[in-house]
Formats: structure tokens, sequence, C-alpha cells
């Protein structure tokens, strides 16, 4: 849970650098990328990824500057990536203008519970986290070069002068 405005800002900050580092690795055939038959597509994750920034961050009493959580997906990748960076940058302002430390302790009613606001805020991390590996698998199977987030990729660790570990 978030207690600190300042703290969330620059946290928020590396996850949207390595968001758009993946997001700018697609491309737009790659979206239609799907494991299988019934699972989501690439194109899927990274536009669910984008839109849940407007759609969890309203339920704090913020307003970033994001598409509705029912908009169709773009089927250009460049559109996903410029969006996302709207609205990652824009909800920073809103975090920064509109919330001070003790207010991440007030509580918000979101699906069908009752959170405190510092936890939602987590929860916005954690959600595209959790979302950003599963990119990462469907974009080894579209044949894309994944790009390393917290350590080096597989095919990163050359550069390091090191061998990929098996």
């Amino acid at each position: 849970m978030y207690t600190s405005v300042k703290t969330f800002i620059s946290d928020r900050k590396h996850e949207n650098e390595f968001t758009l580092k993946l997001l700018k690795t697609l491309t737009d055939e790659s979206l239609k990328t799907k494991v299988w038959a019934e699972g989501r597509t690439l194109g899927f994750l990274a536009w669910h990824i984008t839109i849940s920034i407007g759609e969890m961050m309203t339920k704090i009493g913020l307003s970033p500057d994001c598409p509705p959580e029912d908009a169709p997906a773009p089927d250009k990748a460049a559109d996903i990536y410029n969006t996302y960076e709207k609205a990652s940058s824009s909800l920073l302002k809103e975090v920064e203008s509109k919330l001070k430390d003790e207010m991440l302790n007030d509580e918000v009613s979101a699906y069908g519970q009752t959170w405190k606001k510092g936890v939602m805020m987590s929860m916005l991390s954690g959600h595209e986290i959790h979302h950003r590996g599963q990119m990462t698998v469907l974009m080894r199977q579209a044949g894309l070069k994944v790009p390393g987030i917290y350590g080096p990729a597989k095919e990163e660790w050359a550069a390091y002068g090191m061998q990929a570990p098996e």
C-alpha cells in the first residue's frame, strides 16, 4: 500500500518506462498473437493495461486522460503506445495535483470491496506488472525480441559480457 504520493510517483515513473519499453516493441501484426484459440491477444493485453489506468484510478477520484474501459482496442501498435503514454503522464499530473499523503488512507468502494486509495494505487502497478508478464510470453510467440525489464532478457546477457543462465 502506498502511504506517500512522492513514492507512488517515483515508482510509477519506472513502471511507465518499463511498460513503454514493451509497447514500443510491438508491431501491428503482433497484436493478433494469442497462445490458444480462446486466449487473449497481445493487442488486447496491451490495450487492457492502457485503459485500466483510467478505469482503476477513477475509483479513487482521479480523472486521468484515458479512453473509457469499453473503448475498442486500436489495430495499430503505435496508437496503443501513444495512448498509454498520454494516460500515464496524465495520471502522474492528477496524482501530484489532487492527492496528499493523508488521503491515501481514505477508503473507497471498488469491485465489491472497500479498499484504501493507497491500496488501489498499488493494485494498479501490480495489475500492470502481471499483464506485462503475460505479454512477454505472447511477444516471444510473435517472434518479437523481448526487452529486459527488471533484469536482462535472455538475448541481452551477451551485451553484459555474460552467458544467459539456463
